[in-house]
């Protein structure tokens, strides 16, 4: 399966193309089409998966094979791995130049475990949808883009090179701007749908000159060829830095970093399964991917194993607390969820920044499945307990007691997501805190530690608003039906298990051995575990649980804290600044978008008036006085004067012969012969003189 990875993203791509044509004449509208295509490509990343740990545990002096191997591994004991190569499968495409341009695969740990992840999350989701979107008018055309979506996402993660990678990475942003304005009638929807499309487009600039810039450095667009070059001795490291800079600035749109990441929370505007899936399984990872997939560029172009202080890990710190702060403002569920991402966005991108590669991965993971389950959760939520509302205070509320099992898994969901022991987030969180300490990036260790409070504190306010208080909506909440529950319990059971797979103090170091790249990738350190951080880190989690539970929970909701912003010009100036989200979104219409707009706009009509108009004007009267011209001179003068003096030449020699025109035969036989008299008495006369 390893050299056949490219099944795996061609039946999804297959089943988008039959479901367009032949969906609406399937028994389940095309539904099954894309359930079957994806759940087979799940079922061959599985094996693609196990081939991949046998692989590694032959290297690695195991015995262990097939199924055998996965088994064994988890509960074996850690062991020295040595280098794995990727298995690269490519043909030439075409050459230019004495170029040449291939297209094929490279698999190996990271494309294996993605290809897990993308393919598990789009089944459930596509399972999900079945009853979620079973009423929508575009019920054939919404399982052809999710198929499609799936397909761009796993056509990037198999990519072999970064041109190749670049097609399935756009495929990604064409399918989310479809699926986000899925809605398009409702003007709000369509917006942002081109919020999305257009604000990613910024980061996708950067992106291509990344390529361009990291072609140039190593002479090739294969990724293996790139990080083998940007670890060699001979490597530029001014034209890695430039080229680092330009790939980063395409992470920053494509997943939701500060500054670019205003389009995320208003792509909650899709189908709740389009938000799940963008958020745990493909677009927004993709960029975490590609800092992963490259990451020797990163690693040596940002001077990363110097410590101190680099761009990656600067973006990914701010983000974390940028997204984490919104998300205690929102009323709408989903956009409490989008913050969250963008936050935890921030984690992955900042663990890469400080050198944390596993750490990023193994986040990536994990959120991956509370991400989606709390996604479908809050659909669950909408569609069955709040009449397809989204707002937390308007419409929900004592919901745990109507819908027992989508409480139960958000909790877990929610759980994950604060890094309660022994839930998934709680490992994965760990392990990025506890490198940014070991490797010298102390100051994120600190930005972490903010974030896990934070994370906290507004998913507790996010579970009271929806399930615990009084119900505030308008309809008969129930609990949802099995084809919305059952991925829930999947979810769920991943979000509980999933970090076992890396519990270092349990001796598990599984993710980072079968997945961890060993070859051309740089010597990274692997912390040991920090029983006194882990503890710390649980203790301002549970802090901020025990807080906002205290704000929340108790009879008068927030306490001393209510009307606080009426009446005090302070809190009430930041909750405002907050409520407009930091103003970027007013810098970046209102200021930005609208200051080139009116100034482009008044000089085009300034260039419209004096110029375009003047030309035509100037031609008008040109055209005008040349007409005139013409038609005095030539026309009249020349065209008519020739003619009229022809006529009247005609008219006078017709008159002068008038007078020999008789009408006598004899007269006319005297003058002919007079004539030839006349000529022959002058031709003898000639030749006689």
């Amino acid at each position: 399966m390893l050299d056949a990875a490219w099944l795996i993203p061609t039946l999804p791509a297959v089943a988008f193309a039959a479901i367009l044509f032949f969906g609406k004449r399937a028994p389940r509208h095309g539904a099954e089409i894309g359930i079957a295509a994806v759940g087979a490509s799940f079922l061959l990343s599985c094996v693609a998966l196990v081939e991949w740990i046998h692989r590694v545990e032959e290297a690695t002096g195991g015995e262990s094979h097939g199924l055998a191997a996965l088994g064994k591994s988890v509960f074996a004991a850690a062991s020295e791995h040595g280098a794995v190569e990727p298995v690269v499968n490519t043909v030439t495409w075409w050459t230019s130049g004495g170029t040449e341009f291939g297209v094929g695969t490279t698999v190996d740990g990271l494309t294996v475990m993605m290809m897990f992840v993308v393919t598990l999350i789009s089944l459930l989701v596509q399972i999900y949808s079945t009853a979620y979107m079973h009423e929508d008018k575009r019920y054939t055309w919404f399982f052809a883009a999710l198929s499609l979506f799936t397909a761009s996402m796993l056509t990037l993660v198999v990519s072999e090179n970064l041109l190749q990678l670049l097609v399935g990475w756009e495929l990604v942003g064409l399918c989310s701007f479809m699926l986000i304005g899925h809605w398009w009638e409702d003007r709000a929807n369509s917006r942002a749908a081109i919020k999305a499309f257009l604000t990613t487009r910024v980061g996708d600039i950067g992106l291509v000159i990344g390529v361009i810039v990291v072609f140039f450095a190593a002479n090739t667009f294969s990724i293996v060829g790139i990080n083998e070059y940007a670890l060699s001795s001979g490597a530029e490291h001014d034209l890695l830095m430039a080229g680092a800079l330009c790939l980063f600035i395409g992470i920053i749109g494509k997943s939701g970093q500060f500054p670019l990441h205003t389009w995320l929370p208003d792509a909650m505007a899709g189908p709740t399964p389009v938000s799940a899936l963008i958020h745990a399984a493909t677009m927004v990872v993709a960029g975490v991917y590609l800092g992963a997939r490259v990451y020797p560029v990163f690693y040596e172009g940002f001077s990363i194993a110097d410590g101190g202080l680099n761009f990656m890990a600067l973006i990914g710190g701010v983000t974390i607390i940028i997204g984490a702060v919104l998300a205690f403002v929102q009323r709408d569920i989903k956009r409490v969820l989008a913050y969250s991402t963008i936050s935890q966005l921030g984690y992955m991108v900042m663990a890469l920044g400080v050198g944390a590669w596993t750490a990023a991965v193994f986040h990536l993971f994990t959120h991956a499945f509370f991400k989606a389950l709390l996604f479908l959760g809050a659909g669950s939520v909408s569609h069955s307990g709040a009449h397809h509302s989204f707002d937390m205070k308007a419409d929900m509320g004592g919901l745990r007691k109507h819908m027992p099992i989508t409480f139960a898994t958000f909790m877990i969901g929610s759980l994950a997501l604060a890094g309660i022991f022994p839930l998934a987030g709680f490992w994965s969180k760990d392990e990025i805190l506890v490198t940014a300490g070991e490797n010298g990036f102390d100051i994120f260790l600190v930005v972490g530690l903010i974030g896990a409070f934070l994370t906290a504190a507004y998913m507790t306010r996010c579970v009271y608003l929806t399930f615990f208080g009084e119900y505030r909506g308008h309809g008969h909440p129930h609990e949802s039906s099995r084809a919305i529950t059952v991925p829930l319990m999947i979810l769920a059971a991943f979000s509980v298990l999933a970090g076992l797979v890396n519990a270092v103090p349990l001796g598990i170091e599984r993710f980072t051995e079968w997945f961890e790249p060993t070859f051309a990738f740089p010597h990274l350190v692997h912390a040991e575990f920090d029983y006194g951080l882990a503890v710390a880190s649980v203790s301002i989690a549970a802090i901020g649980i025990g807080i906002a539970a205290f704000l929340w929970f108790r009879r008068e909701e927030l306490g001393p804290f209510r009307g606080l912003t009426q009446r005090n010009a302070l809190a009430r100036g930041g909750y405002t600044f907050l409520e407009n989200k930091y103003y970027l979104d007013h810098l970046y219409e209102n200021v930005i978008v609208d200051g080139i707009r009116g100034a482009v706009g008044r000089a085009v009509y300034w260039f419209d008036q004096h110029v375009v108009d003047g030309i035509i004007n100037g031609v008008g009267r040109g055209a005008a006085r040349t007409g005139r011209f013409t038609y005095d001179l030539l026309d009249q003068r020349l065209v008519d004067g020739s003619i009229n003096a022809l006529a009247a030449g005609t008219g006078d020699a017709g008159s002068a012969v008038q007078t020999v025109q008789s009408g006598r035969v004899q007269r006319y036989a005297l003058l002919l012969f007079a004539s030839v008299g006349v000529m022959a008495l002058f031709v003898f006369l000639v030749n006689t003189l």
